[in-house]
């Protein structure tokens, strides 16, 4: 599958290697055709990576990877263009202010009610947004087994059915099994997915770990 993967941070380069390494043809976009780290990435995996701006990428991939900054994700994907309509994109970032220091907080205008997802679904209708990922350390995006055996939660939300079950095809070649993918209904459940960061933040900082995650029992 040829897939685009929007930011070239951490979690961009994370999400991006893993799809290379099963196999897919990735893209990596950035606001400048010659982004440093975006040129590094194609450099490290040498076939089935490529590099250009943001609408280089969204025209090249079937699936658009959402791994930019939440407070910047609306102006990156429109410098995508139109061509973004009528592909699904995986939005795993979150509205994170730093504005008062560590640890952040949410932006107010993406929080309670309203979300990233939703803000991001709003602003381009003909997209098919679907959140998930965005709740835990990108090592465990696409590596659930690291601990516990795979066997924790991760959440999924979006309004297009069919786009959440290409998702969830994907997710599990990373590894996470059907019953541990939650479904939690359509995007505005994104609120909640995204309301999960300021704990995770606090435990972060308590324990100096991120190989971590939540797992629902019942």
């Amino acid at each position: 599958m040829k897939i685009a993967v929007v930011g070239t941070g951490m979690v961009g380069e994370t999400i991006g290697s893993r799809l290379i390494e099963l196999g897919h043809q990735v893209a990596m976009g950035s606001r400048s055709a010659s982004n440093e780290k975006a040129l590094a990435f194609v450099g490290k995996h040498k076939t089935g990576a490529s590099a250009g701006t943001f609408a280089d990428a969204a025209k090249f991939g079937d699936v658009i990877f959402n791994c930019t900054k939440g407070e910047s994700s609306i102006d990156a994907l429109k410098l995508a263009g139109d061509a973004i309509n009528g592909k699904i994109i995986v939005d795993i970032s979150n509205p994170l202010d730093f504005s008062k220091g560590q640890p952040a907080s949410l932006l107010p205008a993406l929080s309670n009610t309203n979300s990233l997802g939703e803000e991001i679904q709003k602003t381009f209708p003909n997209a098919k947004v679907v959140k998930t990922l965005n709740t835990m350390w990108c090592g465990l995006m696409v590596n659930p087994s690291m601990i516990g055996g795979g066997d924790h939660t991760n959440f999924i939300c979006g309004n297009d059915v069919d786009a959440k079950s290409q998702v969830k095809a994907l997710l599990k070649e990373f590894g996470w099994k059907e019953q541990n993918i939650l479904d939690l209904g359509d995007i505005s459940n994104a609120r909640g997915t995204e309301a999960v960061l300021p704990i995770w933040l606090r435990v972060w900082g308590a324990t100096q770990n991120g190989a971590f995650n939540f797992k629902i029992v019942s």
